[in-house]
């Protein structure tokens, strides 16, 4: 397969943060990242300098934006602007398709990505 072409199916998953399991794939600039989310699974409030658009695949995920709450459904399209702090919770058992500008580098090196493990550190 050239360099280009990736297969989501080929792709090992990583726990993010329990209930958060996702595949990665990483462009020049972009991060796109296929999650799969437990129903009930909390992402807890968190900002960062990529913007982030995120397409709901499957299921019902509640997503908090600069204190505006919305459900995303199948279909739904979200930008969450550069440094917007957000959260979310998975109402039923969710897919859905983030994809961050510029590159997520955080999320190329093992273990959790520095703003994730410093928001769960802050809501325990």
């Amino acid at each position: 397969m050239p360099n280009n072409l990736f297969d989501w199916e080929k792709i090992q998953a990583k726990t993010i943060i329990p209930g958060f399991r996702a595949k990665f794939v990483h462009s020049a600039n972009m991060t796109f990242a296929l999650w799969d989310i437990d129903a009930g699974g909390k992402l807890p409030q968190h900002s960062h300098p990529h913007e982030q658009v995120v397409h709901q695949l499957e299921g019902e995920l509640e997503v908090t934006v600069d204190g505006v709450t919305t459900v995303l459904r199948p279909g739904n399209v979200a930008v969450i602007p550069s440094h917007a702090v957000h959260s979310g919770r998975a109402l039923t058992a969710c897919r859905a398709m983030d994809v961050f500008y510029p590159l997520r580098e955080d999320y190329m090196a093992e273990g959790k990505p520095f703003v994730l493990q410093d928001a769960m550190s802050r809501s325990a």
